[in-house]
Parts: structure tokens; C-alpha cells; sequence
């Protein structure tokens, strides 16, 4: 059978992307890493420009554990003594003893009692939350969610799928309110951190909500976060938006490729929450876990953030957060008020924001821009990461690079 009147189709619809403006096109390839050294932080060679050296501000790797040499080591140790893959799925014999000594890490962490990895983040969103709803669920999610809880939803298929404003707790409540008419569960749905703007969802506040709700519905009402842009990154000890707000999820969802630098996702929940979820979710049941180096590396990460260096790590990095912001406002330039080292700058024009990525890349810095269509117009951002490995003279020249742009600030 020919594929060419498919490839037709799907050329036609990158083009129609391209002039939509939503390609992302090539993808920038990181072809060396350069050591941190005097003054400076860590930085990265790209593909196609030579030996220029980039200060790359748009990186998830808060902490930056993913060089670290006892997190490189257990993964080393763990790939000689297990092999490079697990070769397969958990209940058939690709759970080895790295996997189960992270859950077991993971679940002291965050005083739960058990804990279950996924092959991502994304993957535990979309295997954790369909198998918690039924004909009787509604879902209620934040609007500005990530996009694998919009995903998840979606093939949840709950009897009721509501969205409510972007942290309007008056909404919420009419959402609960309507949905306890005719569901005998509510699950609400939040990022912990929100990526685009290092918001966080005030999740005491959710959890009262849900504690007035609870009694109107047969099965109660749960909520559920995904904190995989706090875990690691926010709070002093790291334990993310719950240590902010001093609130507890009922189903904990995050990631350890971002803050603890190795790769994969996990959620953290009682035993039988877990339990349930070996038996029925697909995105665990039928998919291979991470590697045991992985699992080895990502042990040894989460020691390091429950220690002294782990906090040492996160006060810098929220040092370095702070000068940046105070550098920002100095600069004349908007952002949106928090304390988490996602850090936007807010440029409110396409054009100004494209050229705005591309100067700051000319002078050798790398963001990420958020354009119309992408986001609304009004909206458009360029969205700054800040990371423990960051120096005070990486957010110095950053704010250099900002400060020598030409075109308008506000």
C-alpha cells in the first residue's frame, strides 16, 4: 500500500501549522556541556553555532542534580550491575530492586504510604486519573492546566468534566456545587506550579473546598495534584506546593526529570491507591519502566534534596530567583508576582516577543518564548528558568542581555 496520499495529507497540515505559527520546528541539539568555572555556571554548546557558549535559562533542571557526580555514579553502578534497560513491564520481571527502594524513597518523602513510578510524568497523569473515574465522576480542573491533565480528562470520559477559572475559588465552588446534583465523586484537578507563569495553586484553600463539598457526594471528593514543577524546586525542604501552603493532596503526582535531573514520574498516594493502580492503569501495567540506573539515580537525587546539600541548593536557588526578579523590575520589565524560579517575562506582542528570544540568543542566552497563537494575544511571554547551578553572574549577564535590547520593555 502507498503512503503517498497520507504524506500528502500530513505535509499539507505541518504547512498549515507553519502558517498558523504553531511549528515548533527544528529542535535545538545540545552537543556538549561545558563545566561551571570561576564565576560562571555551567554552559552548553548547540548544534550548528560553533564553539559559542550559551547560558541556558530554560532548563527544568532546578537543582542541578543531573551532573551531579554521585547522582552520575549510582546510575553507573545500578547500569553495570542490572544491565541498560529493564527489558519489561513491571509484573512480568521488569521490576528490579532500584525501582522498588526509589518507591520506597519517594513514599518517606512525602510521608505517604506507598509510591509507584511511571516512564514520565506525563505518562502517571494519564495513568493515574482515568482509573479513578467512573459513569458517576465529575472532573474538575483548573483552566490553565497542564496538557497532560487535559489529555487525561479526555480519556477519562467522566460523567461531568468541569473547568473553572484560573485560581478562582468562587468558580470552583459553583463547579462542585452543580456537579454534587447528579455525580457520586468529584475529583479536582490542579497543577501544583503552574509551568507558564510559576504561579501555584493555593491548595489549603482547595482542600477546605473540597472538605465543604465532601458529604454532598456518596464517594467524597479528592483532589489531586500534579507538582512537577514544585517538587524540588519550591518549599524550603523541597516538598513543593503542599510545604508552601501547608496543605496535603490526596493523590500527589510529580516528576523526576525535572528538579532531581534523571528521567520518569511517580505518584505517591495510601497502599491502596497504589495497589489499584499496578492492577489498572495501562500506562504502568503495559509500559516498561525506567531503567534501573535510572531508578538508582533518582534515589540517590532524592537523598541529596533531603539533606544539607539539598537545602543549600534550593536557599541558592532562591537567591538567584530573587535577584533576577529584583533585576527585572529595575529593568522595567512585567513578570508575574511569586517566589518559584519559573520566572515570565511578560511582553504582551508577537513580534516583540520573537525578537526579544532572538536577541537574547545572539547574546548567547536561551529562553523560551510564548507567542500568539500559542497563548492570546496580550499574553505572549518569554519564560525564564532559574537553576541552583545558575551564579550570580549568569543572572547578571541575563539581566545585561535584557537591559541591551532596543525595542520597548512594557
Amino acid at each position: 500500500m502507498s503512503f503517498e496520499r497520507m504524506d500528502h495529507v500530513l505535509t499539507e497540515r505541518l504547512e498549515a501549522l507553519a502558517r498558523a505559527g504553531t511549528r515548533k520546528g527544528a529542535e535545538a541539539v545540545t552537543v556538549g556541556i561545558v563545566p561551571a568555572k570561576g564565576e560562571r555556571g555551567p554552559r552548553v554548546r548547540i548544534e550548528g553555532e560553533g564553539e559559542r557558549l550559551f547560558l541556558r535559562m530554560n532548563s527544568n533542571g532546578y537543582l542541578g542534580l543531573a551532573s551531579h557526580p554521585e547522582v552520575v555514579a549510582a546510575e553507573e553502578r545500578a547500569a553495570r550491575a542490572f544491565g541498560a534497560g529493564p527489558q519489561a513491564v513491571r509484573f512480568i520481571s521488569g521490576t528490579f530492586a532500584p525501582h522498588v527502594a526509589l518507591e520506597q524513597r519517594l513514599a518517606r518523602f512525602h510521608g505517604r504510604e506507598a509510591a509507584m513510578i511511571y516512564s514520565s510524568a506525563y505518562a502517571a497523569v494519564m495513568g493515574v486519573l482515568p482509573p479513578l473515574v467512573d459513569e458517576q465522576t465529575a472532573v474538575i480542573s483548573d483552566e490553565l492546566n497542564h496538557n497532560c491533565i487535559i489529555n487525561a480528562t479526555r480519556l477519562a470520559r467522566p460523567r461531568r468534566k468541569e473547568v473553572y477559572s484560573h485560581l478562582d475559588l468562587a468558580a470552583l465552588e459553583r463547579c462542585l456545587d452543580a456537579a454534587a446534583a447528579d455525580c457520586r465523586r468529584a475529583i479536582v484537578v490542579t497543577d501544583g506550579v503552574f509551568s507558564m507563569r510559576g504561579d501555584h495553586a493555593p491548595l489549603d484553600r482547595l482542600a477546605d473546598l473540597a472538605d465543604v463539598f465532601d458529604a454532598r457526594f456518596a464517594e467524597g471528593v479528592v483532589l489531586l495534584v500534579d507538582d512537577s514543577h514544585g517538587v524540588g524546586a519550591f518549599g524550603a525542604t523541597g516538598r513543593g506546593t503542599e510545604e508552601v501552603t501547608r496543605a496535603r493532596a490526596d493523590v500527589l503526582i510529580a516528576t523526576l526529570g525535572k528538579a532531581l535531573g534523571v528521567n520518569g514520574g511517580y505518584v505517591v498516594g495510601s497502599s491502596t491507591l497504589v495497589d489499584y493502580l499496578r492492577e489498572t492503569s495501562p500506562f504502568y501495567v503495559y509500559s516498561n519502566p525506567i531503567t534501573p540506573g535510572e531508578a538508582a539515580a533518582a534515589e540517590r537525587a532524592v537523598e541529596l534534596l533531603d539533606s544539607d546539600t539539598g537545602r543549600e541548593r534550593l536557599a541558592h536557588l532562591r537567591a538567584v530567583t530573587a535577584r533576577f526578579r529584583t533585576g527585572l523590575a529595575k529593568l522595567g520589565y512585567e513578570s508575574v508576582p511569586g517566589e518559584h524560579p519559573v520566572v515570565p517575562v511578560v511582553v504582551r506582542d508577537t513580534p516583540r516577543t520573537r525578537a526579544l528570544v532572538e536577541h537574547l540568543r545572539r547574546a548567547g542566552v536561551l529562553a523560551t518564548g510564548l507567542a500568539h497563537p500559542v497563548v492570546p494575544r496580550g499574553e505572549e511571554e518569554i519564560r525564564f528558568q532559574l537553576c541552583a547551578d545558575h551564579t550570580r553572574a549568569d543572572v547578571d549577564a541575563a539581566l545585561a542581555a535584557l537591559a541591551s535590547f532596543p525595542g520597548d520593555r512594557a
